[in-house]
């Protein structure tokens, strides 16, 4: 089977794209394959993703909770007669989650009971997710609410409360659930249950900082700067994934200059500094502009010698990937006003931060770890003087025997972590609820293993990371957290 598209039905409404679609899986994949599409259970979406006719079947997706034969028999009408096998293309074994929210989770005798309901009828399921996963690098997804500013990152983990877990574990009630019910309807007995995955600690992993993002990339001699009057999003740099450094120069005002970005995608770090001053210790950072909470920000009066100088680091913290505002920019999408009028001539440095070993703009970060590792670990910083600052981290995990584990964040601010270059992902325990980064086996060595930490705002007070072996989805607040129900 080949599915030619997904929920298209919910976005638009062109027989002949989808006509387009289904002549080029034929052409790869010859005509002996099944093609089908899949659409939420309305009739409105069916008539707009659906293709006509017997050649390309219709399947349908809807909520776990949803009694499943209503759906099937709206399916059935957009197939020819005696082809709609009755097929849920989505069966949620689970859901995913939000930064801020509770961790999604859904009762496993539930779940079990409504796949009972289609399997019982001779109906069929995918299950998604059968497995749950992990979003690495910059790859994780997002949502929103009642409009593009009601923004909802996802977690760097998609473990989505699936019957096989994150880290390949499947001793949990919701599989053994699952597993019962799947016995029941099937003709072949069932593979033996594997065992789950072995995991270890390895324990505590010092750090000492080894250089600061802003020295990294100064604007001033780095190549790959681009120059325009008005802030350009990440898309016009040729870049999908990471952040971008937004440069300008403007002149201090006695009583200070109020800072405000209309439209920032996706999480804006404001910093300011004196130009014609000796870089350490002269950058301040002055406040955070995010999405979902834009309000202006106060900048205080500097007695440059010159001009000032701002610095606008956004993140992109994930692409929406359902709804209406799927087509969703990154980076500065309007004027920067101060005290109301445009600020122009900027500076702009995309800083993609790949995998730090395939990245030529930053592989510096590897070398230089390495290098300052065999100084001294720097003193304690006390987070009652520390200024945020956006800075790397580096230490060695030392590994005897290669394991699947996961390195724990609490304590830290917000951030990405690497392993021997592979990017593993953001953390942000201060915000919660992921707690832990899954490291698999592949990705680790015996001996040494590079650690490096990006952190944005401020470091754990000891400068260290803990590998463990089990999950954390605790942190963070929970006041202002919500329950995700299926």
């Amino acid at each position: 089977m080949g599915q030619i598209e997904n929920e298209f039905g919910s976005y638009g409404d062109d027989k002949a794209y989808l006509h387009h679609l289904v002549r080029i899986a034929h052409r790869h994949l010859g005509d002996d394959v099944i093609l089908y599409t899949t659409d939420g259970g309305s009739r409105e979406n069916l008539n707009k993703g659906t293709i006509p006719g017997d050649a390309v079947f219709s399947a349908v997706d809807f909520s776990t909770g949803d009694d499943p034969w209503p759906n099937f028999m709206l399916q059935k009408e957009f197939n020819a007669p005696g082809k709609s096998p009755p097929l849920s293309t989505e069966f949620y074994t689970g859901w995913l989650t939000h930064w801020g929210e509770h961790t999604a989770n859904t009762d496993a005798t539930v779940t079990a009971a409504y796949l009972e309901r289609i399997l019982s009828r001779n109906g069929s399921a995918v299950l998604y997710m059968a497995h749950g996963g992990t979003n690495f690098g910059f790859y994780s997804g997002a949502n929103t609410g009642a409009d593009e500013t009601d923004y909802k990152p996802d977690l760097t983990s998609y473990d989505y409360d699936a019957p096989i877990k994150e880290s390949g574990d499947i001793d949990n009630p919701k599989y053994q659930a699952l597993r019962r019910v799947i016995a029941k309807y099937t003709a072949a007995p069932l593979a033996s249950v594997p065992s789950n995955n072995a995991k270890k600690a390895y324990g505590l992993t010092k750090l000492q900082k080894t250089k600061s993002l802003f020295n990294i990339v100064d604007t001033t001699d780095f190549d790959g700067v681009t120059e325009s009057e008005n802030p350009l999003p990440m898309e016009s740099l040729g870049q999908m994934f990471g952040f971008v450094l937004y440069v300008s120069d403007y002149i201090s005002k006695a009583n200070g200059s109020l800072l405000f970005i209309p439209k920032v995608h996706d999480r804006a770090q404001v910093f300011i500094s004196c130009p014609s001053e000796n870089y350490e210790g002269n950058l301040q950072y002055v406040g955070t502009v995010a999405r979902w909470s834009n309000t202006p920000i106060r900048l205080p009066h500097t007695r440059c010698t010159s001009s000032n100088r701002i610095y606008i680091l956004v993140e992109n913290m994930g692409r929406i990937n359902y709804g209406q505002y799927i087509f969703d920019k990154k980076g500065i999408l309007s004027p920067v006003y101060l005290d109301g009028e445009p600020l122009q001539k900027w500076k702009m440095l995309s800083i993609p931060f790949h995998n730090l070993n395939e990245d030529q703009k930053i592989n510096s970060v590897i070398s230089d770890a390495y290098t300052d590792l065999g100084k001294s670990v720097q003193k304690k910083l006390k987070n009652k003087n520390y200024h945020p600052e956006p800075a790397f981290y580096t230490g060695h995990l030392t590994v005897d025997e290669v394991k699947d584990t996961f390195l724990s964040f609490r304590g830290w601010s917000k951030g990405v972590a690497f392993i021997n270059g592979f990017n593993l992902g953001r953390f942000w325990p201060t915000f919660g609820p992921q707690c832990n980064l899954y490291v698999p086996a592949p990705i680790l060595q015996e001996g040494k293993n590079l650690v490096v930490i990006l952190e944005l705002e401020a470091p754990n007070a000891e400068l260290f990371v803990t590998s463990v072996d089990h999950p954390d989805f605790t942190c963070g607040s929970s006041a202002n957290s919500q329950v995700h129900h299926i």
